[in-house]
C-alpha cells in the first residue's frame, strides 16, 4: 500500500552544524554533557578548597558521593574529602579526566596549558567562567570544553530523578 505521507525532498541541515556552533561558543550540546559525565571519572578539581562554604567543596563533596574520583589541586591544601591535594596539574601522578576550574580568570589559560600537557579530555569551566581564547586553544589540542556551567547540577539534571 503506498503510503499517503508527503515526504520533504530539501535535506535537513545536520544536527553536527547547530552543536559545532554551538561548542565554538563554549556551549556543547547536551548530549556530550552527558557523555562526558558517564565516561570521564577521574575529576582534577583546581581551586578545591577544604572549607565546607566554599562552592568547590560542596561541588567536589558532590561528585565524589556519586562515584567520581576526585584529585585536589590546590597548592595550599594537604588534604580535601580524604584525598591528597596537589599544587598544580604537573604533579598529579595519576591520568586526569576531566579539569574542573575554579580559579579567577587570569589564571584559567596557564591551567588549561598544563591540561594539555597532561593529556586530559576535557576543560571543565564551572558557573560564572568562560576564557574564549583559553577554550579555542584547548579544543585545537583536541580537549573538549566546557563553559560556565555546574558540573554539580548538570549532573543532577541527567542522573538525578528529583533534580536540584
Amino acid at each position: 500500500m503506498a503510503s499517503t505521507h508527503s515526504h520533504s525532498l530539501e535535506p535537513t541541515p545536520p544536527v553536527w552544524r547547530h552543536d559545532r556552533r554551538l561548542a565554538e561558543r563554549g556551549i556543547p550540546n547536551p548530549d556530550s554533557i552527558t557523555r562526558i559525565l558517564q565516561d570521564c571519572r577521574t575529576l582534577a578539581v583546581v581551586g578545591l578548597s577544604s572549607r565546607p562554604s566554599r562552592p568547590s567543596h560542596g561541588v567536589a563533596a558532590y561528585m565524589q558521593r556519586r562515584g567520581y574520583r576526585i584529585v585536589p589541586v590546590n597548592p595550599r591544601e594537604q588534604a580535601v574529602l580524604g584525598e591528597r591535594s596537589y599544587p598544580d596539574l604537573a604533579s598529579v601522578p595519576e591520568q586526569i579526566d576531566v579539569v574542573v576550574i575554579f580559579r579567577k580568570l587570569r589564571h584559567i589559560p596557564e591551567i588549561v596549558e598544563n591540561a594539555i600537557r597532561r593529556h586530559a579530555r576535557v576543560i571543565w569551566m564551572q558557573e560564572g567562567l568562560a576564557h574564549e581564547q583559553a577554550a579555542a586553544r584547548a579544543r585545537a589540542a583536541g580537549l573538549e570544553v566546557v563553559q560556565n556551567r555546574c558540573i554539580l547540577k548538570e549532573h543532577a539534571r541527567r542522573f538525578l530523578s528529583e533534580g536540584i
